[in-house]
């Protein structure tokens, strides 16, 4: 591969995967950018790394992006295309391009060109001088997306962070740079429908932002309406983990306390002072004493469910990489003294 003579041991080989669905008119813009990474590069921060494979997978669009990944093959070695048996969606797409990786390290990026591969030895120098086994591009710039649509991202994401997950991975993004050992091992268990991010969340120590510049898509027709979306979210959601559910026991918990609370209070009251209607604190009792355990039982069947959906996600026990000493995580020289 085009790595140059002068690549030594001190060099970190890079995997580009790219989902591809419609780009047509963006694959070939930005294969020409990834051209000259492949040979032998030196990052700001004094770490060196060579794009060594772009995995183009074919999500089966609709345009001509199949005939576009065959020329681009055909006449780069470095480029290798993946093809899926029909359109599985951008997570699972870029999941079969990192199972077939070699490098040292994986980067995924969109097709449409707002994500600048010019990016990536930041983000390299971003991942050594951390430690991070995970890198997000964080945007400085508003995405080139309307008002409304960036607005609804924005809360989504908080919303997620959180509220529904312990609040660890902020910068979801997919322009990533992560561990190849990890992104590999992940590809091959990762269960059907499960979001890659929550995915990397399960098995990264470290992830650390790397603050980058969108640029103008390619193609301004975005793949990603808004029924899309709130189907993205909705997935999102139910492949956090079994947060949500544990809000049903911590109410079902409360409900009942409350419940005994106010029926001693009826009870007392009753006692006390009397009520004008006949039978009311008998039926009041009952309500809230019954109200309080059920809420209480569907909060024991909530965590019983709970343990079912994480076994069903299929989240590992565990997942073991190389000596992080010996493996791409590693400061190379030129990278002592600064900050991330």
């Amino acid at each position: 591969m085009p790595t140059g003579e002068d690549e030594t041991n001190d060099s970190h080989s890079v995997s580009v995967v790219v989902p591809v669905y419609g780009g047509e008119l963006s694959l070939p813009v930005l294969i020409e950018e990834l051209r000259p990474l492949t040979e032998l590069q030196t990052s700001g921060l004094g770490n060196r790394f060579a794009v060594t494979e772009v995995v183009l997978v074919n999500d089966c669009g609709s345009d001509g992006s199949e005939h576009v990944i065959r020329g681009l093959a055909e006449r780069n070695d470095w480029v290798t295309p993946v093809w899926l048996s029909r359109n599985f969606g951008q997570h699972a797409a870029t999941l079969a391009g990192m199972a077939v990786t070699g490098g040292d390290w994986i980067v995924t990026l969109d097709e449409d060109g707002q994500q600048n591969p010019a990016d990536i030895g930041a983000m390299l120098d971003c991942a050594v001088v951390n430690g991070a086994q995970l890198v997000y591009a964080r945007a400085s710039n508003a995405a080139p997306h309307g008002l409304w649509r960036n607005l609804a991202s924005r809360w989504a994401r908080v919303l997620f962070t959180r509220v529904l997950t312990d609040g660890q991975s902020t910068y979801f993004n997919s322009y990533r740079l992560m561990l190849g050992e990890v992104g590999r091992v992940l590809s091959a268990y990762v269960g059907s429908g499960v979001y890659l991010d929550v995915a990397l969340s399960w098995v990264v120590n470290r992830t650390a932002a790397c603050d980058v510049e969108l640029r103008p898509e390619v193609s301004s027709a975005s793949g990603y309406g808004f029924s899309k979306l709130v189907s993205h979210f909705g997935r999102l959601v139910l492949t956090s983990g079994t947060r949500p559910l544990r809000f049903a026991s911590v109410l079902g918990i409360v409900a009942s306390g409350a419940g005994m609370v106010l029926a001693v209070a009826v009870v007392i009251g009753k006692v006390l002072y009397g009520y004008s209607a006949p039978g009311w604190a008998s039926v009041f009792l009952l309500v809230l004493i019954t109200g309080g355990i059920i809420m209480l039982l569907l909060g024991v069947v909530a965590e019983y469910l709970g343990v079912v959906v994480r076994a069903s996600l299929g989240r590992p026990l565990y997942v073991t990489i190389g000596d992080p000493a010996l493996s791409a995580l590693r400061r190379l020289p030129g990278s002592e003294g600064h900050d991330g």
